[in-house]
């Protein structure tokens, strides 16, 4: 089952979406909005395969699914958290400033918690107020869970995951060392993030989804041209579920809550990146210093993923980025 949510108020308007993305149908006789459907997810579940069943079979009404139209899956969340399960990408990183990798990274995750009031769309502008900031993208994968109990373990935390997208998880590199410095961890540096056209129930992505990982490449351009397509179920050193049982070691996770996986990264040569603080740190290692900028206005992030078949998954995440103009007051 593909959902998404169309454009409208702050929490946008529920529609099942047909499996090649072209069709989608309303379905507010069974939940208005997709939290609405996650607050009561044992009964909104099956009528919303049902609906999905039916506009699969044309026995349903529908329209043409337009991925330009849709706000992400969720427009605003109760929480969103990110992890960062991918340790090479953490080696790379901390190596270019001469830091060895902790020990304890090999077993307690790296997580921290992100604005979740204002994601933007997954074709919307990423605007931003200075091109100093040092703007970067990062291709990941997220899960959007039911409500999830205090303490739970990775094997039951794995049965609340309900549904799977994609994200650009925007940062501006520039402003993370004096935030960090602080010791209270990201805030200016992690403007709003933008998700997936759709999100997919975890059954939709057959046997990719394995061990709550999902085995497929995640593929990263900018401005048209390959910058990454690690396979997000490789070199991941805590699953999905271990990062959701992670969130919720001292405190219950509420119906709606998004976990992401960080930024995918394969050890594999050739795979290349999905972000440009990796690209930039490996040119650093190689050569003693970065070749590749930063974003600039202008130019435009791609994220993506296929399945065997060669056909997308979850729709594209296609942003442009643009100088931010204040309101008049």
């Amino acid at each position: 089952m593909k959902l998404a949510s169309l454009k409208s108020g702050r929490d946008g308007q529920l529609v099942v979406v047909s499996k090649d993305l072209t069709r989608a149908s309303l379905v507010a006789e069974i939940a208005p909005t997709l939290q609405a459907a996650l607050d009561s997810w044992a009964d909104s579940a099956p009528k919303l395969q049902a609906a999905s069943d039916a506009l699969e079979a044309e026995t349903r009404d529908g329209f043409a699914f337009d991925q330009t139209a849709v706000a992400s899956p969720l427009p605003r969340a109760y929480q969103w958290v990110d992890g960062s399960a991918y340790l090479y990408h953490v080696e790379l990183v901390r190596k270019a400033r001469g830091a060895e990798m902790p020990p304890s990274f090999l077993h307690d995750p790296l997580m921290y918690q992100g604005g979740s009031d204002s994601f933007l769309g997954p074709r919307d502008d990423i605007a931003l107020a200075s091109e100093d900031y040092g703007i970067d993208l990062e291709a990941e994968v997220s899960v959007i869970t039911d409500d999830v109990p205090m303490g739970v373990t990775p094997a039951a935390a794995a049965k609340h995951i309900k549904l799977v997208m994609l994200v650009n998880d925007v940062s501006l590199r520039n402003l993370i060392p004096a935030e960090l410095a602080k010791g209270f961890g990201f805030f200016h540096a992690k403007p709003s993030s933008a998700f997936s056209p759709v999100a997919v129930t975890p059954d939709e992505l057959g046997e990719a989804w394995q061990d709550s990982k999902l085995h497929l490449s995640l593929h990263a351009k900018i401005n048209g041209k390959w910058l990454g397509s690690p396979n997000a179920g490789e070199d991941m050193n805590f699953s999905l579920a271990e990062l959701v049982a992670h969130a919720a070691k001292t405190r219950p996770l509420v119906a709606g809550t998004i976990v992401g996986s960080g930024t995918v990264s394969n050890r594999k040569a050739g795979t290349g990146s999905c972000c440009l603080a990796e690209v930039r740190t490996i040119e650093t290692i190689e050569t003693g210093s970065p070749k590749t900028p930063f974003l600039k206005f202008g130019d435009r992030v791609s994220i993506e993923m296929l399945d065997t078949n060669g056909e997308t998954i979850f729709g594209t995440i296609d942003q442009k980025v643009v100088s931010y103009r204040a309101p008049q007051e």
